[in-house]
């Protein structure tokens, strides 16, 4: 198992939409993201900080995809 790192959210957006989810809504500095199965996730977006590991662990549990095929795309 390889060890996740913090990665910025907007990197964490464009796999998003890569993976076909969409955003659905933002309120404040929180994006909605949904897709089309069924599964969806949170991603907080704020200036200059990382989604840190843990919640990025919570991120790739929701969208049920493994830390190796998100870092691939």
């Amino acid at each position: 198992m390889t060890k996740l790192t913090p990665l910025n959210a907007k990197e964490i957006c464009k796999k998003l939409k890569k993976l076909d989810f969409v955003k659905i809504r933002q309120k404040g500095s929180h994006t909605f993201w949904k897709h089309s199965d069924g599964r969806c996730t949170v991603i907080p977006i704020h200036k200059g900080e990382d989604i840190t590991k843990g919640l990025l662990r919570s991120i790739l549990n929701q969208i049920e995809i493994s830390w190796g095929e998100f870092k691939k795309l």
